[in-house]
């Protein structure tokens, strides 16, 4: 065998010894020996036999592989091997004929110079010869020992060469089985739930019922492919429920109708474009039943950066990044609250609940966004029914970063600038998002900043998706000093505690706690006050059990999905919105993406050439721009790099560090409608 595991003994090197009548001894002369028992002398003496000829083969083999080289190789590296070899050995030739030729005319030299010597001469002559005679004999040893080195090494080459080679299939033979290995699990995997999918007994659906035999906590995967060819190709699986027009809805108060369409794209986008701030559409088109080969697009994206990986829309939710971070404001009246509060140290706990509140969305949303195009825009206004108005922008490609502004007229503004980073790491996925949140309340001017934690996806390749958070969230009050700091526990198998569970600690800047916080980040945050009375040994005392239920308020409480979410995407109310077609907002905004629009209505194989275009034409600006800096790097010319149409990029006094804040203009130039300004993206 090429490769080894634990356990094992190598025959050619294995020492077999006979104990007695039914009992036999391997080893292999360190600390690997078994103790083998047969049931007779005769059965015994069949399996010494049987392993001393194993053992003949396995020391003849490694003597040929020694002799010959590894015969497993393919023919094509061991022509590559040959000429290699080849071509050194001439060049070893080459410097053995430089070497004769060195030798013959040092030689020639050496006696031209003696003959000089024997010649009566001046004595200034003779001290010269003797100078260039004793340079010639030192640099005829310097040529013929760097001859002797080349020699040296080159019999060297040849003798590790092959080993070399040896060593180098069996990491490539490894690595095949590893990847078959996994593939194979992978299908497995795939026929496992196809079959407990055929034993399930479907009740008969109604029309708009969304019953399902498929893994409603796995909407990002699709089905892996039973085909064995490795390529992207996608095919249409049999719908396992009825699902509204995926073409075009017009809406009426909260229903929707299906109705089958025949009209253009464009017509449809038309007729879904209407006032959509009296009535909120509550359904989207469900989500269409797509399998693909997961393994052919996975196994090679192992360790790359995610936002470089070119995925098809099988894996995404129509929504675009932007979108998903305007999404934090979903629970918005715990900042409506907060700005109310009188104490700094109530108002940060709203603060903290807000935090968590932002991820509650995310436990069944396993769907990645769609990448948003650099220029990108997503407004959301709110002002007349919830009293916010929102706004992000795509401020840079690589890496990802999303600059967001919200005010509100309740008293609060929030913004941040968070730039995506991720790993793919073969079992789970990491995203680490970076960048500065901030809140700031207009009356009382406290002044709030923190940062997201890690979240990681799970079962990429095998298994059912799952999310889980994890890491500390420090809010600081830079006006105060107060401080929270909040804990999300990794989940545990081994762990008896609550699943995603939330704790943490508010507390004023001499570091005394004040309220302690408990919950999940997927249902609900708890608040409960801390005593500041003392105990007989003058350390502060914590409330008992009933003490702390009196003192008990819920601070936040997830709310219910829509029904059939489960065939949405797992979209909440707010997120069922964000994608509606609106009249007035800028062409760059994220309902007007194509590829986006297409996935939203079912057209996926059509959404995947649009997203391919669009990924393309990002591309051929990015050079158009590269090219016009090095031609201006050339020339000496000034070049203005590109810079947001939004947001300036700026110091921000609170943190010292550099981001985007927004400056102005946006909602002026949309109540003019005046987009002159905006790059032609989509």
């Amino acid at each position: 065998m090429g490769h080894t595991c634990r356990g094992t003994i190598n025959l050619a090197t294995a020492n077999i010894t006979v104990e007695d009548s039914c009992n036999f001894i391997i080893s292999n002369g360190g600390a690997q020996t078994y103790h083998l028992k047969a049931s007779t002398e005769v059965e015994r003496q069949r399996w010494v036999t049987a392993l001393e000829l194993a053992k003949a083969k396995a020391v003849k083999m490694l003597e040929e592989s020694d002799d010959s080289g590894d015969e497993s190789v393919s023919q094509t590296d061991k022509t590559e091997l040959q000429n290699t070899l080849r071509i050194l050995s001439s060049k070893v030739e080459d410097l053995s004929t430089c070497n004769d030729l060195i030798a013959k005319h040092g030689s020639a030299l050496q006696r031209s110079l003696s003959e000089l010597e024997a010649l009566r001469l001046p004595p200034d002559s003779t001290d010269k010869i003797k100078q260039v005679n004793e340079r010639a004999t030192l640099f005829r040893i310097t040529s013929n020992a760097m001859i002797n080195a080349c020699r040296d090494f080159m019999l060297l080459a040849q003798t590790h060469g092959k080993k070399w080679q040896k060593s180098l299939q069996q990491e490539r033979d490894q690595r095949i089985r590893l990847e078959e290995t996994l593939e194979q699990l992978a299908k497995q995997h795939n026929h496992l739930e196809r079959a407990f999918r055929g034993a399930t007994v479907l009740p008969a659906s109604t029309s708009g019922s969304g019953g399902s035999g498929k893994d409603l906590c796995c909407p990002a995967k699709g089905d892996l492919s039973d085909e064995d060819d490795d390529n992207n190709e996608f095919f249409d699986a049999p719908e396992i429920f009825p699902m509204p027009d995926m073409m075009g809805h017009k809406r009426t108060g909260s229903n929707i109708s299906g109705t089958s369409s025949d009209i253009s794209l464009d017509e449809q986008y038309k007729h879904q474009v209407e006032d959509t701030k009296k009535e909120k559409r509550t359904r989207i088109p469900y989500k269409p039943n797509y399998s693909l080969n997961l393994w052919s697009i996975m196994k090679n994206c192992i360790g790359k950066e995610l936002s470089k990986i070119p995925m098809p829309v099988n894996f995404n939710e129509p929504l675009s990044m932007l979108q998903r971070l305007t999404e934090d404001l979903e629970y918005h009246e715990l900042l409506d609250r907060a700005a109310r509060c009188e104490s700094s140290l109530e108002q940060l706990c709203y603060v903290a609940a807000f935090t968590v509140s932002s991820y509650s969305t995310t436990v069944f949303r396993t769907s990645k966004p769609f990448n948003p195009l650099l220029g990108e825009t997503f407004e959301l206004d709110r002002l007349e029914e919830n009293g916010y108005r929102s706004l992000c922008e795509q401020v840079s490609h690589h890496p990802p970063a999303a600059a967001h502004h919200a005010d509100s007229k309740n008293g609060w503004t929030l913004r941040q600038e968070i730039k995506i980073t991720s790993k793919f790491r073969g079992k789970y996925l990491s995203i680490m998002p970076l960048g500065t949140i901030h809140c700031i309340f207009h009356s009382s001017g406290n002044h709030y900043t923190w940062k997201k934690v890690t979240t990681t996806v799970h079962n990429i390749i095998v298994g059912k998706l799952w999310i889980d958070q994890s890491g500390e969230i420090e809010i600081v009050n830079h006006k105060t000093g107060d401080k929270c700091i909040l804990k999300f526990v990794p989940y545990s198998y081994f762990s008896r505690d609550v699943a995603r569970k939330v704790t943490g600690e508010v507390m004023d800047p001499s570091g005394k706690v004040h309220f302690v916080l408990l919950g999940t980040w997927d249902e609900k945050m708890d608040c409960y006050k801390v005593q500041l009375g003392t105990g007989d040994n003058g350390a502060e005392t914590r409330p008992r059990a009933h003490e702390a239920e009196d003192s008990r308020v819920l601070l936040w409480k997830r709310n219910p999905l829509p029904k059939h979410a489960e065939n949405m995407y797992y979209f909440s109310e707010l997120a069922l919105t964000l994608n509606a077609p609106e009249n007035g907002t800028a062409p760059t905004d994220s309902r007007w993406r194509p590829d986006q629009r297409l996935m939203e209505n079912g057209r996926w194989d059509e959404a995947n050439v649009e997203k391919q275009r669009l990924e393309e034409k990002q591309r051929l600006s990015r050079k158009r721009r590269e090219a016009e800096a090095a031609r201006a790097t050339e020339d000496g010319t000034p070049y203005d790099p590109y810079k947001p149409l939004w947001f300036e990029r700026k110091k921000d006094p609170v943190t010292q560090e550099m981001a985007h804040v927004y400056k102005g203009g946006y909602w002026e130039s949309k109540e003019k409608q005046d987009w002159s300004l905006c790059p032609d993206i989509f």
